[in-house]
């Protein structure tokens, strides 16, 4: 590519950048302004929540990188169960997944169970996984798992599905071995479909921490900090807990697509 081109695809880039970001903006301006203008106490400015935000959760000493005793009792209890329990069906995802998709015959019989259990709701299962696990922290992992694994395994199962059949003849005429197979073959095949999956699976376990931690029996966390500020009538910190969450899904969605975009750039097949 030539500096010219080069050039052009990053004015490119960046007027997408200011564009995005002018259009977030705009909204957080014109918010600012009506709610100024309405004095609704339901609807704070965004210059209180964020002060608010600041004040409850980032004023901390440098030592403890800023997070003040409220965010590391709540925030960083919801950030452990979240990451544990994406972790989980992640490694479980994928693993079920290639093992179903590998063979279309298993994945003509899975497929009506697999789309059977993902149809569930997860509040449906809190009475069994509260007998179960009973309240606490297994309770909440359990129902974060059961539900952000499906979108992994499915996604996973019709990745390797769709293994191109030429370069399975290929591998059999060479006799590559099953883990070679799997690593050479299947893996980069299904490495597209497993990232939207995973992405999926990621929305789905910040939104099931919430939920999870909505539940009696919890102590902490920020879904514990929503009802508890709702109880006090706190909207300020409703607000805040609200802007906080929707900050960790981007920043969370962009650190994955930065890792899709990394790996598929060297994993994708040819």
């Amino acid at each position: 590519m030539d500096a010219g081109a080069s050039g052009a695809a990053v004015s490119r880039g960046v007027r997408g950048a200011l564009l995005r970001w002018g259009v977030l903006v705009v909204a957080v301006a014109g918010w600012q302004i009506v709610a100024r203008a309405h004095g609704s106490v339901y609807f704070p400015p965004p210059a209180d929540i964020a002060g608010h935000a600041y004040d409850l959760w980032f004023s901390g000493p440098v030592g403890h990188v800023f997070l003040t005793a409220e965010a590391v009792d709540n925030i960083l209890p919801s950030l452990g169960r979240m990451a544990a329990g994406f972790a989980i069906a992640a490694v479980a995802g994928i693993a079920l997944g290639i093992a179903v998709g590998r063979s279309r015959r298993t994945y003509a019989l899975c497929n009506p169970v697999l789309q059977f259990a993902r149809a569930i709701p997860p509040p449906a299962l809190v009475p069994v996984f509260v007998v179960v696990f009973d309240f606490g922290t297994p309770m909440q992992l359990a129902s974060i798992v059961f539900s952000a694994v499906w979108p992994v395994l499915i996604n996973t199962a019709d990745g390797a599905r769709n293994t191109d059949p030429l370069r399975l003849e290929v591998a059999a005429v060479l006799r590559l071995t099953a883990p070679e197979r799997l690593w050479l073959l299947l893996l980069p095949s299904a490495l597209p479909r497993i990232f939207a999956g995973l992405r999926l699976s990621l929305s789905l376990c910040l939104i099931l921490m919430v939920f999870s931690e909505l539940l009696p029996g919890t102590a902490n966390g920020i879904g514990f900090t929503l009802t508890d500020a709702q109880s006090r009538s706190d909207l300020l910190t409703v607000w805040a807990a609200l802007v906080l969450l929707g900050a960790l899904g981007h920043l969370l969605n962009t650190g994955l697509l930065a890792v899709e975009k990394r790996l598929l750039g060297r994993g994708r097949p040819v």
